[in-house]
């Protein structure tokens, strides 16, 4: 690995940075135009943060170390998750550690810290966010890890960059067993991300929030660095769905022309990824919390369909 390559993969981890509050902001823009309201600009995510971070933090008195230092774990990690994702090109330094599995622990990772920081300072919310995030997770995993063998069976491996190539190498044909994934995948991201109808990233009614009662007790940066987390993984979910189910034009070289073509290619699958995803909201009605291990076990459901075809058929 060469200087150049170092400077294109910090790019990369640089645009999902940047990129992350916008791709928010275009949901939730969105998703106001299809409800027929007025819609919030789409530079609104990041004027949330900027104010955030020129407030001064207010603390629990009973608050540990862990709770003051949980923001930036949670942030660093999905930093980290965007580094191995294959966004924009696939044969970067970063490159050997970007195993999927060990992707899912990452993000797990950052699950318990948030969990572990909203039962740190003992409030009522806190502590029910937490219970609630740990079952989303604790649920949705299986399928995604389904998900994610079933892609590597083509390329006999789970690194995301090599699964990318292998992709993008075939002709685009139909495939029923990644139609089903994608719908299990699409099922995942929706409450991994807090999004209707498993949560409603809105609301603050204490019997339906989620992800926002994890945050209640945060303010000034490390709720910023929270809201931006947030984005980011969402951001970086999107990522993976793109290098997964739909690679074609993702750079395989560093040549400035396909680095170029990669990253508009990649703007405008987000967008529609975005626009899909505000629909999905649009159409979907907010689910009991007690109703969400039925939705997840049908995504793993479809998971599991999927690999039956794609053992049954041989694709």
């Amino acid at each position: 690995m060469n200087i150049y390559d170092w400077i294109v993969q910090l790019m990369g981890i640089a645009m999902a940075v940047a990129a992350a509050p916008a791709l928010v902001g275009w949901v939730n823009q969105c998703r106001a135009w299809l409800q027929n309201k007025s819609a919030p600009s789409i530079l609104l995510p990041y004027r949330g943060i900027r104010k955030l971070f020129h407030k001064d933090a207010v603390i629990a008195d009973n608050a540990s170390r862990l709770f003051r230092l949980a923001p930036y774990v949670v942030f660093g990690t999905m930093v980290t998750a965007a580094a191995v994702i294959p966004s924009i090109a696939t044969r970067l330094p970063f490159t050997q550690a970007a195993d999927a599995i060990a992707l899912v622990g990452l993000l797990a990772t950052a699950r318990v810290f948030l969990s572990l920081a909203a039962m740190d300072v003992g409030t009522a919310f806190g502590t029910l966010g937490a219970r609630r995030e740990m079952m989303i997770g604790f649920l949705a995993e299986p399928a995604l890890l389904v998900v994610i063998f079933v892609v590597s069976l083509p390329s006999a491996t789970t690194a995301l960059p090599l699964i990318a190539e292998r992709l993008s190498a075939q002709s685009f044909t139909l495939n029923p067993s990644l139609a089903f994934t994608a719908v299990a995948f699409t099922m995942v991201l929706l409450a991994e991300n807090a999004r209707i109808p498993v949560d409603n990233p809105a609301t603050h009614l204490e019997l339906t929030m989620i992800h926002e009662a994890l945050l209640l007790e945060y303010s000034a940066r490390h709720l910023a660095l929270m809201e931006w987390a947030a984005a980011l993984k969402l951001f970086n979910y999107a990522c993976i769905g793109v290098a997964v189910f739909i690679p074609w034009a993702i750079a395989t070289s560093h040549a400035p022309s396909s680095l170029a073509l990669s990253i508009v290619l990649l703007g405008v699958k987000l967008l529609f990824a975005g626009a899909g995803l505000a629909l999905i909201e649009t159409l979907s009605a907010k689910l009991r919390v007690f109703r969400a291990p039925e939705f997840l076990a049908t995504a793993f459901l479809f998971a599991v369909l999927g690999l039956l075809v794609r053992l049954l058929l041989g694709e």
